[in-house]
């Protein structure tokens, strides 16, 4: 080892002051790429106290209450409601259901636009809607949500909404206006039939149609009204909700790894995420019968981040893309913050017993379209 005059060997000085540059500018990248997510991806904004007034809106605000039905006659069997999303998306567009793909922080309108599409679904197959759905259209939602919905003209371009905001715009409760729009065109420049991050952001600001609307499709979207929302409190709730195919919007801290393991669960990780997401099916350990290589109950959310930005493993086969399982504990606390909601079907809260299995589940070999 060679040393200068004063016992000092250079060479692992420079390694050091390398490492500890690589290591700032590594920690300066991911500052950036948390900053980059956080602006795109994310988009939940808690205001508890705003939620409160809201629960106070409804007569019967916790699903223990308006789904007292559903908890009490729940059997305790799996669900898969993505197989009658994507029952419905073949036969409107003729391939495979999957995950949508927010562009900026309106996170709150992909979860309850999709909660909206796959509640629908489930009531299209059960013969209680005339036609399959078509998507719903989440610029809306996140325009109602941030100025009809809190009775603001202007809400400003910063992005950010809460799940009970988007509950009371999807269910209508404003004077009349307020619910869903689809991805159609509504004319007058409301070409919706694409999702635009744009105008996202410019209903985002102004509210539903934007700026120059006059209240045009705050009417229209009243035609399509959630018939009923409820608090979900726990997972056992949640559980219920899912097996009688009322999907449950979640909006909460709480995120998960990347990669899923081979039974297409996700591991619940320490960064945190103020996101919304939707739950769209429950299994149990109890009925797994093989299927599964660590058995476990498990609730199955569908992210808004598109098909790629999750890997590893999915069980059922058919399990979507940018799906996957979390454990029956990590939900519980995800609904206990206390913004999360069951979206009733047309029929309100009542108890169903649903098919989850393969007379609506696709082919395995059309699972490579996605």
């Amino acid at each position: 080892m060679r040393r200068d005059s004063h016992g000092i060997d250079w060479r692992i000085v420079g390694v050091a002051v390398v490492g500890i540059a690589c290591a700032l500018f590594a920690g300066a990248m991911m500052r950036g790429i948390e900053s980059t997510l956080r602006g795109n991806n994310f988009g939940y904004t808690p205001n508890p106290e705003a939620t409160r007034q809201f629960l106070r809106e409804l007569d019967k605000p916790l699903f223990a209450q308006a789904g007292a039905e559903v908890v009490a006659k729940a059997q305790g069997r799996d669900a898969f409601l993505w197989r009658y999303a994507d029952k419905a998306h073949r036969e409107v567009y003729g391939k495979p259901f999957g995950p949508w793909k927010q562009g900026i922080g309106d996170c709150v309108s992909f979860g309850w636009g999709m909660g909206s599409y796959v509640g629908q679904s489930v009531d299209h197959a059960l013969g209680r809607l005339p036609a399959p759905p078509l998507l719903v259209a989440t610029e809306a939602i996140y325009g109602g949500s941030r100025c009809e919905s809190r009775g603001v003209s202007f809400a400003g371009y910063m992005d950010g909404s809460y799940g009970a905001a988007a509950a009371r715009w999807c269910a209508g409760m404003k004077s009349g206006i307020g619910g869903i729009l689809y991805r159609q065109d509504y004319g007058n420049g409301a070409d919706l039939r694409v999702y635009d991050s744009s105008r996202a952001k410019a209903w985002g600001a102004y509210g539903c149609g934007g700026k120059d609307d006059g209240g045009r499709l705050d009417k229209l979207a009243n035609a399509h009204r959630a018939r009923n929302v409820a608090l979900i409190e726990t997972v056992e709730q949640c559980a219920a909700s899912l097996e009688s195919g009322f999907p449950v919007v979640i909006c909460c801290g709480l995120s998960w790894s990347a990669t899923r393991d081979s039974d297409g669960f996700a591991a619940r990780t320490p960064q945190g995420w103020a996101h919304c997401q939707v739950a769209i099916g429950v299994r149990y350990a109890k009925n797994a019968n093989g299927t599964m290589k660590n058995p476990r109950d498990g609730i199955a959310i569908i992210n808004s981040w598109g098909a790629n930005w999750q890997g590893g493993g999915k069980n059922p086969a058919d399990q979507p893309d940018g799906c996957y399982w979390v454990s029956f504990a990590d939900a519980d606390r995800a609904l206990r913050e206390g913004d999360s909601f069951s979206i009733a079907g047309v029929d309100g809260f009542k108890f169903r017993t649903l098919d989850h299995g393969g007379w609506v589940q696709p082919p395995i070999d059309s699972l490579s379209e996605r």
